[in-house]
């Protein structure tokens, strides 16, 4: 199916106040430049295999397959422009987050991926979409924001990708507004927080029991969260890295077929993409999108 072509043309502010809320639009990007590039744990086990490079129009076909389950979901997809020396804008999760006052722009730890931010300032530009904040502090990366819902917010800090100063400082912005943020530290091994949480539904994530800290579980207890076990292997390999579109309908890679069915079981339409050549290099749904406006 071929993807929507992209528009310059002004649209609406861009809010997100929740990771579930039915979602309304959202920035994917191209993988024309896309390749493995050995930046995470992830895909350094993808390349030490006996994996072929991912063709081209296998890329394309199964990007092509993300967006027509996004438009299923009923989301509009906007599209950016791919650049050939950043091959990993695919996931346009990590370099800008919208918050419920905006888009936030992030600060990306590896040197492969900073060049990301100037198309990222530049398309919300074009669409008259200001920036509410700058990260300055640190490093912070989109797969580490969670929001939850409207005034509770996770941001993951590993060190390796957001560090506790770039967490800190969004925490702060939030905190201002009222928040109430939890910054959960976890071993860099994982990439970013979204490799082992990742919410599905109003009231309902997924999680790597085995990895996350069981006070981090506790606190997602108290607030009314309950989850669907992801295990390490599964997590590992971007299992728990889905995409909720509201309406109880979420986006999950076709490979999780264990949780795809867990999900099912759970009352949810799942949109189940074939992703395996994105997952192998670090990335699935949640990687994959940027949603830029949900509702309430």
């Amino acid at each position: 199916m071929p993807e929507p072509a992209a528009t310059s043309l002004p649209g609406p502010a861009w809010r997100v106040p929740s990771e579930t809320g039915p979602l309304r639009e959202v920035l994917l990007c191209p993988p024309d430049h896309y390749r493995w590039i050995p930046t995470n744990s992830i895909v350094r086990r993808t390349l030490a295999g006996d994996n072929q490079a991912p063709a081209a129009a296998h890329l394309k076909a199964q990007h092509a397959e993300l967006v027509h389950a996004i438009g299923q979901g009923g989301a509009e997809v906007r599209l950016i422009a791919p650049e050939p020396h950043l091959p990993y804008m695919a996931y346009t999760r990590d370099s800008v987050v919208v918050t419920h006052r905006g888009p936030v722009l992030c600060q990306l730890e590896r040197p492969q991926r900073r060049g990301e931010y100037a198309a990222l300032i530049d398309f919300h530009a074009a669409h008259g979409s200001n920036l509410w904040r700058k990260s300055s502090a640190g490093t912070l990366e989109g797969g580490d924001i969670h929001i939850i819902r409207p005034g509770l917010a996770a941001i993951g800090a590993s060190g390796g990708r957001t560090d506790r100063a770039g967490a800190d400082q969004l925490a702060g912005w939030l905190r201002e507004e009222g928040w109430e943020v939890r910054v959960e530290e976890f071993d860099e091994h994982f990439l970013h927080l979204d490799v082992l949480f990742c919410m599905a539904a109003d009231g309902l994530a997924v999680a790597c029991e085995e990895v996350l800290d069981p006070a981090f579980l506790g606190w997602l207890r108290a607030h009314g969260i309950r989850w669907i076990p992801v295990p390490y292997r599964a997590a590992m390999s971007l299992g728990c890295n889905i995409l909720a579109l509201g309406n109880g309908r979420v986006v999950s890679a076709r490979e999780s077929t264990d949780l795809n069915a867990a999900l099912r079981a759970e009352g949810l339409e799942v949109l189940d993409p074939a992703l395996s050549l994105f997952t192998a290099g670090g990335g699935g749904p949640h990687c994959l999108t940027c949603p830029l406006r949900r509702d309430a």
